[in-house]
């Protein structure tokens, strides 16, 4: 089975200033084809490699989440150095996920997404890079629990219709592998569509909409029979 994931960094959509301008999102949004919106398949274990460091899963999703970012805005995003941006962004472009706009220089050169998400199949290719692939959902899901750990820690700071709408929910099946394969693909093309929308177009974002995380875990309970 397939897992469409976005990659993991520490959103501080309270209390970060916005930083990406509009006119940047817009000439991205105009650039890029419907494949481009698409998460990108990543499975070769070169790739998996490369992708597999903290710093580089959260530039590229503060790329995703805020469209395109200056090493310098970057780093005020992710919490570290321009200059260590600086150097990730350049190898994540060798990997084909990010690119520059073509404006600025130095470190005032935006940089820009190639594909919105990624898509990782953590059951296919060789041992290699099946475990290169583990290690990549492992920071993923590690950065995605504290966050969601630290939402917990938070919450009662939150305003009240906030605290309303998270969701904290869990739902018990008897299901078969046919069955949750199935429910697994109608909820991704709801959810994909719907977030699409508004991390291609500013625009299409109501006013009070912050970053929100979803997340979706199903699995058998008991150990395998």
């Amino acid at each position: 089975m397939r897992r469409i994931v976005a990659a993991a960094a520490d959103i501080k959509s309270r209390t970060s200033k916005r930083v990406f301008r509009k006119s940047r999102f817009e000439s991205t949004v105009a650039r890029m084809t419907d494949e481009q919106e698409r998460p990108r398949l990543v499975d070769d274990v070169g790739t998996l490699r490369a992708l597999a460091h903290p710093v580089r899963l959260a530039l590229i999703e503060q790329l995703t989440l805020r469209g395109p970012l200056t090493a310098t805005e970057a780093s005020e995003l992710v919490g570290e150095s321009p200059s260590s941006c600086s150097f990730h962004l350049r190898q994540l472009a060798k990997h084909g996920f990010v690119e520059e706009t073509g404006e600025g220089t130095g470190r005032r050169r935006p940089w820009r997404m190639t594909r919105l998400g990624l898509s990782l199949d953590p059951d296919e290719g060789d041992p290699a890079t099946r475990r290169a692939g583990a290690e990549v959902a492992r920071l993923l899901r590690s950065a995605q629990l504290a966050r969601y750990d630290r939402w917990r820690a938070t919450r009662a700071t939150w305003a009240e219709d906030w605290r309303r709408a998270s969701i904290d929910d869990e739902y018990l099946y008897w299901l078969t592998a046919e069955e949750l394969d199935a429910l697994h693909e109608e909820l991704a093309e709801r959810l994909l569509a719907f977030r699409r929308e508004r991390l291609a177009d500013p625009g299409a974002r109501p006013a009070g909409a912050v970053p929100v995380e979803l997340l979706l875990f199903a699995y058998p309970m008991e150990e395998e029979r």
